[in-house]
């Protein structure tokens, strides 16, 4: 029941003390995990940049100070309400002035065009996603040609998680993940060991083809 519980809250924190504890355990346990994704991510100063499940909005907060050209752009989402008004609050000015844009929604429902992000990011998110294929076929549909996503995961943590069915189902699993991003458009789609700021992670890599 707890494990059920954690999951639930994992996947989209609340406002109550549980949400509260999840928010402050992703901000202690992710942080440097998504400062290395954001890293390996390519991006440019000029580029329009996604990140995909965001949460307190660290990652956002990385990717912002490397997108100094005028028409650089930052987009997050988030499924959760409460995360969604954490970052809103983190990024307050830089939301003010345009250069950062959220959204309360699912990633299988995106409000934005076809063709237009030039980068996607995300780190622990993916599992939660319902719908694999709906999830990764709406991210190649708002993805420029030729343009890059990065996944970021502690693969030893996640299966540790699964292992007390903390994750739903077996979505978790890369291989599944990987399949999703091939059947749907995406090409060159590998996972590598990294290391980066003292930490070991796997990022996967998937480039959009059109």
């Amino acid at each position: 029941m707890f494990a059920e519980k954690l999951g639930k809250q994992l996947g989209h924190p609340t406002r109550s003390v549980a949400g509260w504890l999840v928010s402050k355990l992703l901000t202690v346990r992710n942080r440097a995990l998504e400062e290395s994704v954001v890293q390996i991510s390519g991006i440019q100063p000029e580029d329009t940049v996604l990140e995909l499940g965001h949460g307190p909005g660290l990652g956002l907060q990385s990717a912002a100070k490397l997108l100094t050209a005028p028409t650089g752009h930052l987009i997050g989402l988030d499924y959760s309400a409460y995360m969604h008004q954490m970052a809103s609050e983190l990024m307050k000015d830089l939301v003010a002035s345009g250069k950062v844009t959220l959204h309360h929604c699912d990633v299988a429902a995106m409000p934005l065009v076809d063709s237009t992000v030039d980068r996607v990011f995300h780190c622990n998110c993916y599992y939660f996603w319902p719908d694999l294929k709906k999830g990764v076929t709406e991210i190649h549909r708002v993805m420029k040609p030729g343009g890059l996503m990065v996944t970021g995961m502690k693969l030893s943590s996640v299966a540790a998680f699964a292992a007390k069915r903390v994750m739903p189902g077996e979505n978790w699993r890369p291989d599944a993940y990987m399949t999703a991003l091939s059947d749907s458009g995406f090409t060159d789609v590998r996972m590598e060991d990294k290391q980066h700021k003292h930490i070991t992670f796997q990022a996967i890599y998937a480039t959009a083809s059109k």
